[in-house]
């Protein structure tokens, strides 16, 4: 096992992990484990803007660094990103971090890395967009690997383990939103119909179908872009399956999903936080590799079809095989038996 040497104690940790939201869920863990090991250290954490609800007010965490990384990529905002990018990098400077850890390993968290001028700057050794040459000790973090255990490989090599994994979540106070939709539905599944990546989306009519079999009614979660998907499925679905796709700010989602019976979704964040919360998952899988993001934990039961083609990691996919192969039936039954 690869191990780095402290020779101190550290004062102060910067977690670098801006996005996506189910990474940021797959990062928990590795929050828990450091702050077990270095109770005294205070820990910073640099977020995507839009994420920063899920570990505002935690109480592991000393500070948020939001940053707005969709906007760095507009060149029209070439101006304004340049002066917001040198605040920052002055300001994580003055923060005099002993340890700066980033787990996104693309070009400006290497960046942000290496502003922080910290003395252990640690990333992956395979890390991308030549990310790695910003750090100090470089982990190997491997890829047929789940996130999580991913993670937790630079916590060990820094003398952090823990025999239990643990997710660390905030707690989330019920809106009167929620708490009116919740007490309409006393048992109810999740679906989670979006996901980031095309390819990763099981059809929405095959959802419609499923929720019309469900013994219980089903709320269907999901962001803005997801309201047309969701909409459909809920038009299919016999009146047994309604929409918040957009009516819910993440932490309302949260709750929405932590009262689930269970949850069937595809491969993005929402199933990573029922996972973490415990909750039975359902996960259709087509060209992910579930070994590397499904579901962590018990309780959990992976659908996928056997395709030659899978897993092909596609963000889209003009013959989608490994999703439509995946039928309402197969689905179905595997939440019968759980």
């Amino acid at each position: 096992m690869e191990q780095i040497k402290l020779k101190l104690i550290p004062k102060k940790i910067l977690i670098i992990k801006p996005s996506s939201l189910g990474d940021i869920v797959h990062s928990l863990p590795f929050l828990d484990v450091m702050k077990t090991c270095f109770p005294q250290a205070k820990i910073h954490w640099v977020v995507a803007k839009g994420l920063e609800d899920l570990l505002e007010c935690h109480p592991m965490i000393d500070r948020l660094w939001v940053i707005n990384k969709d906007r760095w990529k507009n060149a029209r905002m070439l101006p304004q990103t340049v002066k917001e990018f040198k605040t920052l990098y002055g300001g994580l400077r003055k923060e005099a971090y002993d340890i700066a850890i980033d787990l996104q390993g693309l070009l400006r968290s290497g960046l942000l890395i290496k502003a922080t001028n910290a003395r252990f700057r640690i990333g992956f050794r395979e890390a991308k967009e030549g990310s790695a040459l910003f750090y100090t000790h470089k982990i190997t973090g491997g890829q047929d690997i789940h996130a999580v255990d991913r993670y937790l490989k630079i916590a060990a090599a820094l003398g952090c383990v823990s025999e239990e994994v643990r997710f660390p979540m905030t707690l989330v106070k019920e809106t009167e939103n929620v708490s009116g939709i919740k007490s309409s539905f006393p048992e109810y599944a999740v679906l989670v119909p979006g996901a980031r990546k095309v390819a990763n989306r099981w059809p929405a009519e095959k959802y419609g179908h499923l929720a019309a079999m469900l013994p219980v009614k089903s709320l269907i979660v999901g962001s803005r872009a997801d309201a047309a998907i969701a909409n459909e499925i809920a038009g299919l679905s016999n009146g047994r399956a309604i929409s918040l796709a957009g009516k819910t700010d993440i932490r309302e989602m949260i709750s929405v999903i932590r009262g689930a019976r269970y949850v069937v979704s595809n491969d993005t964040g929402p199933m990573h936080i029922a996972a973490a919360f415990g909750i039975p998952v359902v996960a259709i899988f087509g060209p992910a590799n579930p070994a590397r993001t499904g579901p962590y934990g018990r309780n959990h039961v992976i659908v996928k079809a056997e395709v030659p083609c899978a897993p092909c990691y596609k963000r889209n996919c003009k013959k989608p095989i490994c999703m439509e192969a995946v039928s309402v039936d197969m689905v179905y039954n595997t939440i019968q038996k759980i």
